[in-house]
């Protein structure tokens, strides 16, 4: 008992430390000593206290070692799945997903966390509603991204599933629109036949996106292309663009599709 209690003092001591080095701003400190704490949680066999030591180490490493609050918090993940607690776990894995794309620049790896935190969120029979919307929010980033990538086909196939499992919803079926527009853009970008057959498929599927917006310039610009159009194509956008603004990532994509025009070289849909 005696070999315990020193381990818990150390446990506190190790915590006040790091709570002193944050008001110091010595954030790299203050990791260190949360991690410190969180080892010696785990020699306590306190699984509870160890994870929330190596999240508050990785909040202070954020500020100052991206890959070292990365490693504290996959260290407090791995602790999370052990318990159960699969909700807590894809969080983490979401600001793990944030850091390498804000911090690293590594959108492979950030792919990768948000996929698995979004896999997290769909196996959780808590709270569906709330779980639901955060594992769309996950797969959203991830198909946004694949898109950037060139990865068409992984795109298409989660903004069909999400926009498929919002249209019913009450709360989020208008989103499902921008969700199948998405998904046509991207089939467009590979072949206009395919685009056209998707457009098809989304509008038998999602009566309400004939009248939308985004359906009604997926056919002028599927009729400009067809026509190799350009200055047709440049006008549809800037139409669409004066009402909604146009987004980087939609920028992009319309861009790619322009530059398919024969004759079209320059990048701009102005």
């Amino acid at each position: 008992f005696r070999g315990n209690t020193r381990v818990e003092e150390a446990c506190e001591m190790y915590t006040r430390a790091a709570n002193m080095f944050k008001i110091a701003k010595n954030w790299s400190a203050a990791g260190n000593a949360f991690c410190q704490a969180a080892k010696l949680h785990m020699q306590l066999q306190s699984k509870h206290d160890s994870a929330t030591s190596f999240v508050d180490a990785g909040n202070a490493y954020k500020k100052a070692d991206p890959q070292e609050a990365i490693n504290c918090l996959n260290a407090a993940i791995d602790i999370y799945t052990d318990m159960g607690r699969f909700t807590i776990a894809a969080k983490h894995h979401i600001t793990i997903a944030e850091i390498y794309e804000a911090e690293l620049v590594d959108i492979e790896k950030a792919i990768a966390h948000y996929e698995q935190a979004a896999d997290y969120y769909k196996g959780e029979e808590s709270n569906r509603q709330v779980v639901f919307f955060s594992a769309n929010k996950c797969l959203l980033k991830v198909a946004a991204y694949a898109a950037q990538l060139e990865q068409y086909q992984k795109a298409i196939e989660i903004y069909e599933q999400v926009g498929t499992n919002t249209m019913d919803n009450p709360l989020l079926k208008y989103s499902a629109k921008e969700y199948f527009f998405k998904a046509a853009l991207c089939h467009f970008i590979v072949d206009e036949l395919n685009a056209k057959l998707a457009l098809e498929k989304y509008e038998e599927m999602f009566p309400a996106f004939t009248d939308s917006r985004e359906c009604k310039l997926l056919k002028k610009l599927l009729e400009a292309h067809e026509e190799q159009n350009c200055e047709a194509y440049t006008e549809a956008v800037k139409e669409f663009d004066s009402i909604s603004r146009l987004d980087q990532w939609l920028t992009t994509m319309l861009l790619r599709i322009k530059k398919s025009i024969q004759g079209e070289g320059d990048g701009d849909l102005k």
